[in-house]
């Protein structure tokens, strides 16, 4: 997927640490993640936000981010913080701030705000580049709306899924953030399985990234693999971490196995034989093979490409499925 600049971003891992624990953000930033993101929202207390900020431009400008786009989380837009986590990180690192995740999104108008706030800024600063936004969903009003809110900006590149506030504000009883618990067992099917759906189809529809929220037992590596799995199984790309040992198991899940990309090679290059023999289909190990199934083939390869960092085709409209 492509972001705002026409770079790809890999998201498989998305980690997320407190900006104002400089040991924390350190490790995380060398870490195999895909993305790193600096808290500004909920792992900062409100006395402590404000000085915060001044933490996330040191850590952009001071240490070694590789291929990772700087990333960081204001609070939400209708709190008092908002504003000026947007406007003082951006003139303190104005030419190194990619990305910002905005929590608790209810509606397009709010990512709206943000678009023109960083628009106002980067002429300001006289960046060249606009900086990307990713989408938290993370209420009733949230999901209610997901499908108008990529259209509020460009800049939107990825929706994400919260399950914890989620399942606050619709009233869900839950244990632990994304960990089942003994509801699970009292409902017949995924109890995520709606919300999930509905954030990938707005997402897709837009041509954006989807990402799964954090799996908070990050001690249980089979409980984050089979939470993985679902949303991979989903179609998602992604999923957020919240420690450093959960990265490894998160990229595993989120890359096609070797023979994944085999089978879509060969399906690849079968689907190229029979269209210059003038057929529209073809079997393939028992399998039938058409057009669909290019588009899959495609679609795994793309993926392969970005989980190991060598590109894919990608332009805002392109998605892995």
């Amino acid at each position: 997927m492509s972001g705002s600049a026409g770079t790809v971003r890999p998201s498989r891992s998305v980690l997320i640490c407190p900006a104002t624990d400089g040991r924390k953000v350190a490790r995380a930033v060398a870490s195999d993640a895909d993305l790193v993101i600096l808290d500004l929202e909920d792992a900062v207390a409100a006395e402590g936000k404000a000085g915060a900020r001044a933490s996330v431009a040191d850590a952009f400008r001071d240490l070694d981010w590789g291929r990772k786009p700087r990333a960081w989380r204001v609070n939400a837009v209708d709190t008092p913080w908002c504003y000026r986590d947007l406007i003082e990180v951006v003139e303190a690192a104005p030419d190194l701030a990619d990305l910002v995740v905005v929590p608790k999104v209810a509606d397009a108008a709010q990512i709206a705000f943000v678009d023109r706030l960083l628009a106002g800024l980067e002429t300001a600063t006289g960046r060249d580049r606009p900086i990307g936004i990713e989408v938290q969903i993370e209420s009733a009003a949230g999901l209610a709306n997901c499908r108008a809110i990529p259209s509020a900006s460009p800049r939107v590149e990825a929706l994400v899924f919260g399950p914890g506030d989620f399942a606050a504000s619709v009233g869900m009883p839950l244990a632990a953030i994304g960990t089942p618990d003994r509801w699970d067992a009292a409902y017949p099917a995924h109890r995520w399985g709606y919300a999930m759906h509905e954030i990938l189809v707005a997402a897709r529809a837009a041509g954006l990234r989807a990402v799964d929220g954090p799996y908070a037992a990050f001690r249980d590596p089979d409980g984050l693999r089979h939470s993985c799995e679902t949303a991979r199984a989903l179609g998602y790309d992604g999923k957020w971490c919240i420690h450093p040992d959960q990265v490894a198991v998160v990229n595993d899940v989120f890359s096609p196995t070797p023979e994944e990309v085999e089978h879509a090679r060969a399906t690849l290059a079968a689907y190229q034989r029979a269209t210059a023999e003038g057929r529209g289909a073809l079997a393939l190990d028992g399998v039938m093979v058409d057009a669909a199934s290019l588009r899959m083939a495609e679609a795994t390869l793309a993926r392969a490409g970005r989980s190991t960092g060598t590109g894919s085709p990608g332009d805002r409209g392109e998605t892995s499925t």
